[in-house]
């Protein structure tokens, strides 16, 4: 066949395709061609730039930053919302919690273990935004830190834990302990109950771990639960480098574990339990835990991420920045005599 028969050809399949709307296997009785043949020629209209597809993003979705934060981070999904740029913490929370909220919906799959943080403001705003499941999921959910503390905020972390588990119509399974203890004597009396053993046996079964990302500076709802440490031991971990926590195990700016005496008496799931979770569920935003969500990118310690666009614009920024000084510092000694 001659060139521009060849491409005629081409440009009348992709014409009946995307102008007209008909499908491939109408188009091949059409023309008396194969299917296979018409899906080869769709692919040469593109090569040949006959066809150029575009996508129009919708305003408020940020593909572009989602794709970057896992590309320059290595985590397998990104999430990114949209807020006003003056966005108050009550609209930052309400934004990454429908985020999270439709993340795990679409995500479930029957007999999940899913485990819970406690204590987290955005997760209590997913569980407000999630609708039940049409379908039951017969998930286990499983409390990831002790959510004893002071009886007025404690019912914060019961009902996150019962209310996922109804919404899922799935199973709870309660931590009945402190996050924090007085000492790690204390910690281990807790662990004869057989009620906080079964909640512990199952974090090396979850599959899907759902986590908020802490300051150094405990949130509102942390610090009014009493599960949190004094002001001389966070003095403590700031010494040490740490910037953030996840289930109130810390870490620096590079995401390295910062292992003080003070994380024997914590009850709850370890760092290295959480980086073996196939889904590890990053929901946090806002300016005050750009740090800490850094950091816990660096350590790999959750591998989804939904959080809001400021924050990621500026994660983004911060890696770049950090590539373009390692770049500029490497040309510079392979420069030098």
């Amino acid at each position: 066949m001659a060139r521009i028969d060849d491409l005629r050809l081409m440009a009348k399949v992709a014409s009946l395709y995307y102008e007209r709307g008909l499908s491939q296997v109408e188009i091949a009785e059409r023309l008396q061609l194969s299917q296979s043949n018409v899906s080869r020629l769709l692919k040469r209209a593109q090569q040949e730039q006959i066809v150029r597809i575009t996508v129009s993003m919708p305003r408020g979705v940020y593909t572009d930053l989602e794709n970057q934060l896992e590309a320059l981070y290595g985590i397998k999904e990104a999430i990114v919302v949209d807020c006003p740029e003056d966005a108050s913490n009550e609209q930052i929370l309400q934004a990454i919690g429908g985020a999270a909220a439709f993340w795990l919906e679409s995500k479930i799959t029957p007999g999940e273990v899913v485990g819970i943080s406690s204590w987290s403001a955005s997760l209590l705003a997913m569980v407000d935004a999630m609708h039940p499941l049409a379908q039951p999921s017969r998930a286990k959910v499983v409390q990831i830190l002790g959510g004893i503390g002071n009886p007025a905020a404690e019912v914060h972390a019961t009902q996150l834990t019962r209310r996922l588990a109804e919404l899922l119509h799935g199973e709870a399974v309660f931590l009945p302990a402190p996050g924090v203890v007085s000492s790690p004597e204390a910690r281990q009396i807790f662990f004869e109950d057989p009620f906080v053993r079964e909640a512990y046996q199952l974090f090396d079964s979850v599959t899907v771990a759902l986590v908020g990302i802490g300051a150094v500076e405990p949130s509102a709802l942390l610090a009014s639960s009493g599960n949190i440490f004094s002001l001389e031991e966070l003095h403590i971990l700031r010494e040490h480098g740490a910037v953030g926590d996840i289930v109130l195990r810390f870490f620096d700016a590079q995401g390295r574990p910062v292992v003080t005496p003070l994380d024997e008496r914590v009850i709850g799931m370890r760092l290295e339990q959480l980086q073996r979770v196939k889904y590890a569920v990053g929901v946090a935003g806002g300016e005050r835990k750009h740090a800490a969500i850094r950091g816990a990118l660096e350590g790999r310690w959750i591998n989804v991420l939904i959080t809001d666009h400021l924050t990621a614009r500026w994660l983004v920024e911060q890696r770049q920045e950090r590539t373009a000084a390692s770049e500029s510092s490497g040309g510079a000694s392979a420069a030098a005599p």
